[in-house]
């Protein structure tokens, strides 16, 4: 499956509503439900990796924890615990047998009560499962920077994954595939690099890695966060994490975007400027080729990173 959805993906059996498995097609909620009015939501987005017949959920625990913490940012009491979203994901996996790579989205919205932006109604929770392939091209895309921002941490809540933020990473793909790009990059509201449109953003220069800080608009990625860790404890990479000129950009000797459905995505070209040697760079390469070692298990240190779901 590739970003601009071409194509209509292979729907699975089931999904996980409210407490229980329910068929794909039974999986539903009513048009006045909150959460589809005011963007009142929160989810998350997790990769299951099909390897010796078993499905290898990526930092499925770490990913939980974060949908709880941004429900608690917009004043959302999720009517479960992590460990029960964790079990109904594991038996969702199950049931739906899968034999290939996939996407989980859990999520929670307000549903169906008041009408007003003061309500508090009751949440609802899915978890559904998916087959997805690669979401960005492995090999090297290319960027522009896009014309809407990232707004400040103090008139929106930028570190949230909620459904509401989602609307400037539609709107900034959309501009960057009418520009013929295959993403955009965004800026935070004072001109510095914030991210990409749903991933975060690495650049490499003179051997070291910088990312924008926390405090530069941007999610606090798992995937950010695994790369940092293969960097400095693996590969003995200095990794700063400091504010970004978007002329940084078209000097680096690398860049990549990290996401979970991105995984680690190379960036060969900015606003029409050659990135490096206009390839995937060397540093790029090898936390690429670790990472896809990772998300299955086979790096030890990091084996507790990984769930598997045996598919019968």
């Amino acid at each position: 499956m590739t970003k601009a959805s071409e194509g209509q993906p292979i729907w699975p059996k089931y999904a996980w509503l409210d407490g229980s498995i329910v068929e794909w097609g039974s999986a539903k909620v009513h048009v006045f439900v909150h959460g589809l009015h005011y963007g009142t939501g929160v989810f998350e987005g997790i990769r299951g990796y099909y390897d010796s017949g078993a499905i290898k959920i990526f930092r499925l625990e770490d990913h939980m924890k974060r949908l709880f913490r941004s429900a608690k940012m917009i004043h959302m009491e999720i009517p479960y615990t992590v460990e029960q979203l964790i079990e109904a994901t594991r038996e969702l996996i199950s049931v739906n047998g899968f034999r290939s790579d996939i996407y989980i989205r859990p999520i929670a919205f307000r549903g169906l009560g008041s009408f007003g932006l003061r309500a508090r109604n009751p949440v609802n929770v899915a978890i559904i499962a998916i087959e997805f392939g690669k979401y960005l091209k492995p090999d090297g895309i290319r960027c522009m920077v896009s014309s809407w921002r990232k707004p400040s941490g103090d008139s929106f809540p930028v570190e949230t994954k909620a459904t509401a933020n989602y609307l400037l990473y539609h709107l900034s793909s959309l501009e960057a595939a009418e520009h013929g790009f295959d993403e955009a990059i965004l800026l935070d509201a004072e001109g510095y690099v914030s991210e990409g449109a749903g991933e975060n953003i690495f650049i490499v220069r003179e051997g070291r890695l910088i990312t924008p800080p926390v405090y530069g608009s941007i999610l606090e990625g798992i995937t950010r966060d695994t790369v940092t860790r293969v960097a400095r404890e693996m590969l003995g990479v200095e990794v700063i994490e400091r504010r970004i000129r978007r002329a940084e950009l078209y000097i680096a000797d690398e860049i990549f975007l990290t996401g979970t459905a991105a995984e680690i995505v190379p960036v060969i070209e900015v606003d029409g400027r050659t990135i490096g040697t206009g390839k995937p760079g060397e540093l790029t390469r090898k936390i690429q080729a670790i990472y896809h070692q990772i998300v299955v298990g086979k790096v030890e240190m990091f084996r507790s990173w990984v769930t598997e779901v045996p598919i019968a």
